[in-house]
């Protein structure tokens, strides 16, 4: 086994956070470049935006493929070919000839982008012992925000520059480039030992977490938070792409820079669950989301810029709330359970664009601040019962 801060611990951890840095740099790069995008292939906010709900559910449909597939194929060779075909896939991008091409590309891209989430946690869980797995995970879940907000810029600087092409072939090269480095640094497995895939016994594990309560209750609430966080993002590229801000490509790739108010609030997170309970942080993330996405509503872009950070900071600490919350209440098959609810998760970001744009068409960013609203009142009441539950059950030692 690998043991924590040892060379092969390092070189292991730097292969995987790279990986992760590549997967969502590819995810959302096209974000700042949606604007662009819509009037170059002449089609609606809700169409262009379907360049970003395909992909994150074909990214959702993934995570419940290639994490089976692992255990009998292995997991090195599903995160060397999936990264390598991804930035393939961006190339294509650039030339793509109409939407319809455009859109299926992304959705072959999103399906490829679920191969390495899908399986890297478990690669450490193989191959690296408690402490190291400990350390590593953080890590690995830094590098997924720095390749979010990685992606924008770049996808948003070099738009600005070349065009929408422009930005996927920087995006695309960079991948290639950093695929050649992930292959040579990711030490080959050595604790993995393939195992028999039995579809009835995965069937029956989810079906019980489907059921669980305090699980359902987790999923529904990362997924319809994250549905209204990142979706938001996609109008907000709208509503200051045009007049009185008139921002181009490289200023809104700048935008997602607010995603470092979620980096801060994911690090200090299981300090404040310790005061107050996971529960009661979830209540508190959605809290500060709801201001955050109220102070939107200003016609100051510094203002905005400000609303956008304090959104990440309560999403963030939601977020890393429910999906601790998974972990410590499943009782069994914890890595499906852990996968169901990233399923959720990026099932909820493809739904965003399909509930927001009736609000959008109807009073603009206004609409969407209602439509927010209005599902983030759900998980509120969603977080409230979780901690009215958790207060009844503490005593008897099922929460502590």
């Amino acid at each position: 086994m690998i043991t924590a801060r040892t060379p092969a611990w390092w070189r292991a951890t730097l292969a995987l956070c790279l990986g992760s840095f590549l997967v969502f740099v590819n995810l959302y790069a096209p974000q700042p470049l949606l604007p662009e995008l819509r009037e170059a292939y002449g089609v609606s906010t809700l169409g262009i935006s379907l360049i970003m709900s395909i992909s994150t559910l074909a990214l959702a449909g993934a995570l419940l493929v290639f994490g089976p597939l692992s255990d009998a194929i292995g997991r090195d060779t599903i995160m060397r070919v999936t990264l390598l075909l991804t930035g393939l896939c961006s190339l294509a991008l650039a030339f793509a000839p109409n939407f319809e091409s455009l859109l299926a590309l992304r959705a072959l891209q999103g399906f490829l982008l679920g191969g390495l989430p899908a399986v890297a946690i478990a690669w450490m869980g193989d191959e690296f012992d408690r402490p190291a797995l400990l350390s590593a995970v953080g890590l690995y879940i830094g590098a997924n925000t720095l390749g979010g907000i990685g992606g924008r810029l770049i996808g948003g600087g070099a738009g600005e520059l070349g065009g929408a092409s422009a930005g996927f072939l920087s995006v695309g090269l960079l991948t290639l480039v950093g695929v050649a480095l992930f292959w040579k640094l990711l030490p080959r497995a050595r604790a993995f030992t393939t195992r028999r895939f039995e579809l009835r016994g995965a069937l029956t594990d989810i079906a019980a977490h489907l059921r669980h309560p305090l699980l359902l209750a987790a999923y529904l609430l990362g997924g319809i938070n994250f549905l209204i966080f990142i979706n938001q993002y996609s109008y907000i590229t709208f509503r200051l792409a045009d007049e009185p801000f008139g921002l181009g490509a490289r200023l809104l790739g700048m935008i997602f820079l607010t995603y470092l108010g979620g980096t801060l609030s994911s690090m200090l997170s299981g300090r404040l669950a310790g005061h107050l309970g996971q529960p009661l942080c979830m209540v508190l993330g959605i809290l500060i989301l709801l201001g955050g996405t109220l102070v939107t509503l200003s016609a100051s872009l510094p203002w905005i810029i400000v609303g956008l950070t304090i959104n990440a900071v309560g999403f963030f600490l939601a977020h890393s709330m429910a999906s601790s919350w998974v972990s410590r209440h499943a009782e069994k098959a914890r890595g499906s359970a852990s996968a169901l609810y990233l399923v959720f998760y990026y099932v909820g970001a493809s739904l965003g664009s399909a509930w927001l744009e009736p609000f959008w068409q109807y009073a603009g960013w206004s609409g969407v601040v209602l439509g927010s609203w209005l599902l983030l009142g759900v998980t509120l009441g969603i977080a409230v019962w979780l901690w009215r539950r958790e207060r009844v059950v503490q005593p008897l030692g099922v929460a502590g």
